[in-house]
């Protein structure tokens, strides 16, 4: 099982749109099961998903406090990803979902102040020893602030591919629960979502072949050595 959670400093960079967006896209592109858990107090994908008419991706309602051995839990039930949504901030309840996650994906709108709020999650991921990827959010392809950021971006880690260009159907998706691939999955913005979430599909595998790799293997008489 895969966890990723969406994490920015900055309010407004899209997290929420962006998680649920993703795991209906996991879903429908065979990745699941797939679990959400929204841990920003103010609930929107919480709300967003009781909108829902479907009961896929999954919900699992959970505390900071219980969010490990829930995690434990849908592993054992079988799911295969778990997408976190997280309020806009930088303390120790951000770290502590980090901490249980296999990737980190940071969305950031093309301003200066998205631009300067990279840094305290970027921090923190790196303290958890957890690989990240910066999601370029509700841009201007032609805009020079946009290829400004993707340099400014690519000085702390990675930045996807795929950007996520500013169309209100995103918006007006999340209004009844839905997405922008399943009210139009032909679409310009559902082509994206469905591009990122394909890069997103060989991070995550990425990250899987690592902790294999990492795994300690057997040596005669006892001991015990890492690959």
């Amino acid at each position: 099982m895969q966890v990723v959670a969406l994490c920015s400093q900055k309010g407004g960079s899209g997290k929420t749109t962006l998680s649920g967006h993703l795991a209906v896209q996991a879903a429908l592109s065979g990745a699941g099961p797939v679990a959400l858990i929204d841990s920003d107090p103010q609930g929107s994908l919480a709300a967003w998903w009781n909108e829902r008419r479907t009961d896929v991706p999954a919900f699992c309602g959970t505390t900071l406090a219980q969010l490990p051995a829930d995690i434990e839990r849908l592993r054992l039930e079988g799911c295969k990803l778990v997408i976190i949504d997280t309020p806009p901030a930088i303390n120790m309840a951000i770290q502590r979902v980090i901490n249980v996650a296999d990737l980190v994906v940071i969305p950031t709108r093309a301003s200066p102040h998205d631009l300067r709020a990279v840094a305290g999650t970027v921090e923190m991921a790196e303290r958890a020893h957890c690989a990240m990827v910066f999601v370029l959010n509700a841009v201007n392809l032609r805009a020079k602030i946009t290829s400004d950021a993707v340099i400014a971006l690519s000085q702390h880690g990675t930045v996807a591919p795929v950007f996520i260009q500013h169309r209100t159907d995103y918006a007006a998706s999340m209004i009844d629960g839905r997405t922008v691939c399943e009210l139009d999955p032909e679409g310009r913005s559902a082509i994206e979502i469905q591009e990122l979430w394909q890069y997103l599909v060989g991070q995550v595998a990425r990250q899987e072949r690592r902790k294999v790799f990492q795994q300690p293997v057997a040596l005669g008489f006892g001991r015990r050595a890492s690959l």
